[in-house]
This record gives structure tokens, C-alpha cells and sequence, in this order.
């Protein structure tokens, strides 16, 4: 009789091999509080644009004249200074929520005064007082929204909201004046961009009072660690930063690239006289950066963590320094565009690293204070930059500007390689520490 040949038993010398699971890109909007906070970021931000569009024509309209348009900067600039570390110690004492409301609040009632006042053929002059009251309700409301992230997300998802969160103000860049100009060129008038721009405030209002059950626990576990008031306190923020290497190394790359790496105030001078492109290609030479960020948020929000971001972040930085020396000898249009559109995938990466940096390692207690001192780095870099290109632009001509600027960024980041090894080794962001003060 044939034998019956006895099975064969599996290797248990081996471990099966078990599947990892398949990384989610949306995970953080599986939370109901996270999609209200996004949503409510985003109406915000787009109404802003728009508004913001419609007050440089609205100026120009009335007055006629480029500096009215620089006093804009100039009033909105300095209650950065004045207020923003009041803001973020406001935001780290009491509920940061109704930090933001009343941001808000003050949004709307302005954006209603601003429509008015357009709509009744006012004194134009009235707009910069309106103007300063509305900067002076974002700088409070700014750091309270972006210190509320923690609160709506696990831990684990906190990465994966923070690349989200990173495409907002470009995707409200992009979608925010293309709106509020067509608005203005059907109706020939700036008004009913105000009013919109009160229904997203209103919208945005609506939709962060639905937050306050899921925000009360972190109110009150603040609540128990707050202190006396004091100066110490209100300026914790800067001491924080300044203690922690890694973030304050990170904070001054980006204010330093930004203020001699920045052509976007050059860019009307670039479309008209260099590239001879007209107001239509001025727009998407302003537009480029914003699609190259946007673009940059939807891959790495697919990408698993990296496992170096010190070295992305780096390259980064050495990429947008070559994207603008490029940029600057450049002479086809869609060339200049495509080398804008890599401007915005790189600087896309760094506000990424960056943003999940800061709130991995910040302790809640100090969130709002540091989330402001953030703020006030990227007004400086955004505002003085701006003028440190026309100044440069106006010394050497705009071409040996824009590739010195070039120039610059690279080496700021090869000194900050050199005296920032930190920040060059930084590993996987997930494990990093909150820093207990």
C-alpha cells in the first residue's frame, strides 16, 4: 500500500510577513471638529483676499496714486508690532476660541464698514483707520486659530493637518482675488466684495462656535497651569523661541530667505518690462508660486513621514534659491512661470516642516504665544522683504536684484547648515518631544 506522504507544516521560523496598512491623506478630515476648523480657515482667508483686492482698487480708484496704495502696508504693518505678543498671551490665558470670535467680530464689522463706505461714496481717507482696526482684529485672531489645531486632531494625525493647513492661505491666494476682480468687473464696483467678504466672517463665526464642546478640555486644563500676568509672561513667547535651537533656527532661515529671497514685489516689473507680458501674464506670474504650493500640500499629504526632514528642509531651501537665481535670468514667460511654480512646491516643503515642527514641540500652555511669535517672523519677512526688493531693485537694477536674491538664500542656508546641526539632523518629526517649561 502506497504511503500517504504527511504534510507539510509551515516555517514558523519566519514570521509572516504583515501588511502595513495603507497610509490615509485625509485622515485628518475623518474629524467632524477638524473639517469646521479648515472650512472656517478657509472662508476666512478667501474672504481676506478678496477684500484685500478690492481695497487696492477701490484706493487706486479714489486716489490715483501708488502711495496710497504703500500706506496699506504701512497701516497694516505696525499693529503687527504693537500687538502681537499681547495676542498670543491672551490666546495661551483664556479660551482661545473666543479669541477667534472675536477676531472675527471685528473682521466682519469692518469688511460691513468698508461696504458701506463704498457703497455711499465716503471719504476714502476713512478707509486706513478701518484698515488698522481690521489688521489689529487679525493679529489677535491669527495665532488663537492656529494654536486651536492641536485640539481637533489626535497626536498622530497632527502632521498630516498641519500639511493640510499649509495650502490655505495659497489656495485662498489663488481662488480669493481671481473671485473678488471678476466681481468687481461685472458690477464695476468694489462693494459688493465687501459684503461677501462679511457673509465668509459670518459663515467662519458659525462654524467655530461649533467647536466649543470638543475645545472646553484644553480651556480648562490651561486654565489650572495660568499664571499672575506679568511681562515675563506676555513676551514667553520670544524667550521660548529664543531658548529652543531648532525652532528659532528653523524661524530665522525662512525670516531670512524670505526677506532677501522674496521677487513677489518685483514681479509687475518683471511681466511688463522684462518679460513683456502685460497685466494677463502678470497675473499668472503672481498666481505661479500659489500653484506650485497647492500642488506640493496634495503629493506630501500621500507620502508617508519623512524620515530626514532637517535635509528636506535644507534642500528645500537650496531649490527656491536656484529657482529664483534662474528666475532672474530668464527671458521666456513660461519659463519664468514654471520656475515660480518651483518657488511655491519648495517654500510649500518648508512651511510644512516648519508648521509641524512648532506644534510638535511646543507645550500647549505656551502655543498661542509661540504660534505669534511665528506670525510676527512671517509679517517681517513678507512686508520687509517686499521693500528690501524695491530698494535693492531701485540701487543695481531688477535683473542683479532678483539673482542676488537668489544668491543670498543660498548662502543664509549654507551658514545655517553649518551653524545649525540640529536642525540639518532633525529626524522623524512624530517623535519629536513638546518641551515642558
Amino acid at each position: 500500500m502506497p504511503s500517504v506522504p504527511e504534510p507539510e507544516l509551515p516555517d514558523t521560523s519566519v514570521p509572516p510577513v504583515v501588511p502595513l496598512p495603507a497610509r490615509d491623506p485625509y485622515s485628518a478630515f475623518r474629524h467632524g471638529p477638524y473639517r469646521f476648523l479648515f472650512t472656517g480657515r478657509l472662508l476666512f482667508l478667501v474672504g481676506s483676499q478678496m477684500q484685500t483686492a478690492a481695497v487696492g482698487w477701490l484706493l487706486y480708484e479714489r486716489f490715483g496714486t501708488a502711495m496710497a496704495l504703500a500706506y496699506v502696508g504701512l497701516v497694516q504693518i505696525v499693529p503687527i508690532f504693537c500687538f502681537v505678543l499681547p495676542a498670543g498671551h491672551l490666546a495661551d490665558r483664556v479660551d482661545r476660541r473666543r479669541v477667534v470670535l472675536g477676531g472675527l467680530s471685528v473682521s466682519l464689522s469692518c469688511s460691513l464698514g468698508l461696504g458701506l463706505l463704498s457703497h455711499l461714496g465716503g471719504p476714502a481717507q476713512w478707509i486706513y483707520p478701518i484698515l488698522f482696526v481690521l489688521a489689529v482684529g487679525r493679529v489677535f485672531t491669527m495665532p488663537a486659530m492656529g494654536a486651536l489645531l492641536p485640539a481637533v486632531v489626535p497626536r498622530e494625525l497632527l502632521g498630516n493637518a498641519t500639511t493640510w493647513n499649509s495650502s490655505l492661505f495659497e489656495l485662498s491666494g489663488l481662488v480669493g482675488p481671481a473671485v473678488g476682480g471678476g466681481i468687481i468687473a461685472m458690477t464695476g464696483s468694489a462693494t459688493p466684495v465687501f459684503f461677501i467678504a462679511a457673509a465668509c466672517s459670518l459663515v467662519c463665526l458659525g462654524l467655530f462656535v461649533s467647536l466649543r464642546g470638543r475645545l472646553q478640555k484644553a480651556t480648562a486644563a490651561r486654565a489650572k497651569a495660568a499664571k499672575v500676568a506679568s511681562w515675563r509672561d506676555v513676551v514667553g513667547g520670544l524667550h521660548f523661541m529664543f531658548r529652543n535651537r531648532l525652532l528659532f533656527a528653523a524661524a530665522s532661515l525662512d525670516l531670512l530667505v524670505g526677506l532677501f529671497g522674496g521677487v513677489t514685489a518685483l514681479l509687475p516689473v518683471v511681466a511688463k518690462d522684462i518679460l513683456h507680458a502685460g497685466p494677463q501674464g502678470f497675473g499668472w506670474l503672481r498666481a505661479a508660486p500659489s500653484f506650485g504650493a497647492v500642488a506640493m500640500a496634495i503629493v506630501t499629504a500621500y507620502l508617508p513621514p519623512w524620515k530626514r526632514p532637517g535635509r528636506v528642509l535644507f534642500t528645500a531651501f537650496v531649490g527656491f534659491g536656484l529657482a529664483i537665481v534662474a528666475f532672474g535670468f530668464s527671458r521666456v514667460f513660461w519659463l519664468s512661470f514654471a520656475l515660480l511654480v518651483v518657488t511655491g512646491l519648495f517654500d510649500n516643503l518648508n512651511v510644512v516642516i516648519r508648521q509641524t515642527l512648532m506644534q510638535y514641540i511646543t507645550p500647549d500652555e505656551m502655543r498661542g504665544r509661540v504660534t505669534s511669535v511665528n506670525f510676527l517672523f512671517v509679517g517681517c519677512s513678507n512686508e520687509l522683504g517686499a521693500f528690501e526688493s524695491g530698494l535693492t531693485a531701485q540701487w543695481f537694477g531688477t535683473v542683479p536684484a532678483i539673482v542676488l536674491g537668489g544668491v543670498g538664500t543660498l548662502a543664509i542656508v549654507t551658514a545655517a547648515m553649518a551653524f545649525s546641526p540640529e536642525l540639518r539632523k532633525l529626524g522623524p518629526l512624530h517623535k519629536v518631544e513638546a518641551v515642558r517649561v
